[in-house]
């Protein structure tokens, strides 16, 4: 199985992801990799648990979400941590919407579905 082949074990990584079934498909792929998992449902508890969890690795970031969006967020987050790799998921495959990512202060981005080996190769990049 390809999640075999990815330990994170004990690296900490927030999924910022309103949507039950992402966040499902999301937390399936990653327990398998050995890493603990943080969820927020909208761009303040994103934020909000970026502050409270300072040894946070990595975040998963929704871009579409109710509250606060993920780029707003993204942009908060930076004020306070200008290092955590902050990779941008969503549904837009838009051109110009990596761009609109990266320059929210995000470090990579993945559209929607989600292919469970580029996610894990993405973020290997980062924490593996």
């Amino acid at each position: 199985m390809v999640s075999d082949i990815y330990n994170f074990t004990g690296k900490q990584i927030l999924i910022a992801e309103d949507e039950e079934t992402n966040y499902f498909y999301l937390e399936t792929v990653l327990k398998r990799t050995g890493a603990v998992l943080f969820r927020a449902k909208n761009g303040d508890e994103a934020v909000k648990v970026c502050e409270d969890q300072p040894e946070l690795d990595l975040v998963l970031m929704d871009i579409k979400m109710p509250d606060m969006n993920g780029l707003d967020a993204t942009r908060m987050i930076r004020k306070f941590n200008s290092t955590i790799p902050i990779i941008a998921q969503t549904a837009y495959a838009l051109v110009g919407e990596r761009n609109k990512c990266l320059n929210a202060g995000c470090n990579d981005y993945i559209s929607k579905p989600i292919n469970r080996e580029s996610l894990l190769k993405m973020i290997s990049s980062f924490i593996g």
